[in-house]
């Protein structure tokens, strides 16, 4: 089974937690340390970004990340080649997040096979119209026992939300606002109420919620209106803070949770 399936198929009532960083930042070989140290630490999925030049969905944290990780040399052969050195260390779902234009030129195909061989279970990626993802990506994908994870927003239409719970599997990546990434302090009456909204739809596919996440405040929130949260910008922050030390970055990102 599928690594995502199986982590949602034996949640029961637990609540998940799931961390972005983006591959190469702060250091280029430092993914595979950052991996292990998710994993040691009781992290359930860990979201792999793909740095970009033109990440239009990510705020200046992130921006910053994958400038950092581009001039560090980072590049999608050399991620695969790190998490290759790992896989057999790895017991918890990898999802890699990055843009279509990198994966395009790597080539679908290619890419696919190669998130396999490197212990990869599911991918994200942003800017992939739905209908080429069902037309192109998706018979691919499904080749490999790859989930492709898709996005919905408080603007997303409950049809458009449908018709993606019905052709997706994994889970649905329910963005908070319709913001880029960034830290919030509070999720407001609006965004509660959006929450509330998609879970009276009984989707099949469960959710996770992200963007906005980075205190106890809106980790319940986001935990208590979905199966788990996803914290990216703030554990980035804390990440590069500490220099790569994902030990150190996590003490402080679980002390801000608290």
């Amino acid at each position: 089974m599928n690594k995502i399936n199986q982590l949602f198929a034996n949640k029961k009532d637990k609540k998940l937690l799931s961390l972005y960083f983006c591959a190469g930042s702060p250091t280029l070989e430092g993914t595979g340390d950052v991996i292990l140290a998710m994993q040691r630490r009781g992290i359930a999925m860990i979201e792999v970004g793909i740095p970009f030049s033109d990440p239009l969905a990510d705020g200046p944290v992130i921006q910053s990340a994958a400038t950092k990780a581009l001039k560090n040399g980072m590049s999608l052969r050399t991620l695969f080649s790190q998490l290759k050195a790992i896989k057999d260390q790895v017991e918890i779902p990898l999802v890699l997040m990055g843009y279509l234009n990198p994966i395009l030129h790597y080539g679908i195909e290619a890419f696919c096979q190669s998130c396999v061989e490197a212990g990869v279970s599911g991918a994200i990626i942003p800017d992939l119209p739905f209908d080429d993802y069902l037309t192109i990506v998706k018979p691919v994908a499904d080749r490999y026992d790859l989930r492709i994870i898709m996005l919905i927003t408080p603007e997303t239409s409950e049809e458009r939300i449908r018709f993606i719970d019905d052709n997706t599997d994994g889970f649905i990546y329910m963005v908070s606002s319709a913001s880029v990434t960034g830290t919030q302090k509070s999720f407001d009456e609006q965004k509660q109420e959006y929450f509330r909204r998609i879970n009276a739809m009984n989707l099949r596919n469960p959710r996770m919620i992200g963007f906005g996440i980075s205190n106890a405040q809106t980790l319940k929130a986001a935990q208590d209106n979905a199966a788990g949260a996803i914290i990216g910008s703030k554990f980035v922050s804390l990440l590069d803070d500490a220099n790569g030390n994902a030990d150190t970055a996590l003490d402080k990102l679980f002390d801000a949770l608290a």
